[in-house]
C-alpha cells in the first residue's frame, strides 16, 4: 500500500520507460507541418483549460501540471522528470479552486491537469483486476492508459486494513495528486469511466466504496493476510 504523502508519478509512473525521441523528429518523420502542431498545441490547451475550468467551478482543487510535449512531460528547459508531475513547487501552495485563477493559468500554456487530493476528495486508485470486479459503486471514475482505476471518494478515511495490505492499492489524500482527463500521455489519455456529472459530481463515503473493494478480493482468489498461511 503506498498512502497520499507518495505522489502519483512516484508510484504509478516510476517504473515505465520513456523514448527519448525529440518533438522534432517524431513531427517531422510523421510528416507534420509546424503549423498543424500549432493548430493542434492551440486546441489541446484549450480542451484542457475548459477541463480545469469546470473542475474547478464545482470547487475541486486544480495544480498545474507539466506539459505533454511529443514523447514526455516537461516544465520547463532542463526538466529531469519525464513522468507526469507538477509544473511549479512547491505545488500545494499553487493549488486552487479560483475559476479566474485557473482560467488564467491554462490560458498561457497547456498544462497537464492534475487534482490535488485530500480536500474535496481522496482518491482510491487500484489495479484493473480489482476496479473491475467491484460491484454497487457509484462514483466519479477515472482510468489511466496504463489501466489503473481511480475512485474519487470522500475524504478523511484511512485505508481499510485488507487493501492496506495489498501493495498496488493506493490511497491520494492531503500531499497528493492525480492526473485527470484529458491529460494526455506517451501511452494514451486519462479519461473518465463515470464522469462526474453522471454522479452529479456527488463524490460517495469512502467507507462503502472501500467495503465494494474488500468484497471483490475473494473473487479474485486474493488471499486473507489475516488468516495464518492464507498466503
Amino acid at each position: 500500500m503506498v498512502d497520499g504523502r507518495h505522489s502519483w508519478s512516484q508510484h504509478s509512473w516510476s517504473q515505465h520507460s520513456w523514448s527519448r525521441q525529440s518533438w522534432s523528429q517524431q513531427s517531422w518523420s510523421q510528416g507534420t507541418s509546424p503549423r498543424r502542431n500549432a493548430t493542434a498545441s492551440a486546441v489541446r490547451r484549450i480542451r484542457l483549460r475548459r477541463a480545469a475550468v469546470r473542475y474547478a467551478s464545482h470547487g475541486w482543487p486544480l495544480v498545474p501540471g507539466a506539459c505533454f510535449t511529443g514523447d514526455r512531460f516537461t516544465c520547463g528547459p532542463g526538466c529531469a522528470t519525464v513522468g507526469c508531475h507538477p509544473a511549479r513547487e512547491p505545488w500545494e501552495s499553487y493549488a486552487t479552486r479560483d475559476v479566474d485563477a485557473v482560467a488564467r493559468m491554462w490560458r498561457l500554456r497547456p498544462y497537464s491537469v492534475l487534482l490535488a487530493t485530500g480536500v474535496a476528495f481522496d482518491v482510491l486508485e487500484v489495479p484493473a483486476h480489482i476496479g473491475a470486479s467491484t460491484t454497487g459503486v457509484s462514483a466519479p471514475l477515472a482510468l489511466t492508459p496504463l489501466g489503473r482505476w481511480m475512485f474519487l471518494v470522500r475524504p478523511g478515511d484511512e485505508l481499510h486494513p485488507d487493501l492496506a495490505h495489498q501493495f498496488d492499492v493506493v490511497l491520494h489524500g492531503r500531499g497528493s495528486w492525480i492526473p485527470a482527463p484529458p491529460v494526455r500521455t506517451a501511452d494514451g489519455r486519462v479519461r473518465w469511466l463515470v464522469a462526474p456529472h453522471e454522479t452529479g459530481w456527488r463524490v460517495p463515503d469512502s467507507r462503502t466504496v472501500q467495503r465494494a473493494l474488500v468484497a471483490a478480493l475473494p473473487r479474485l482468489g486474493v488471499p486473507d493476510p489475516t488468516v495464518p498461511n492464507a498466503a
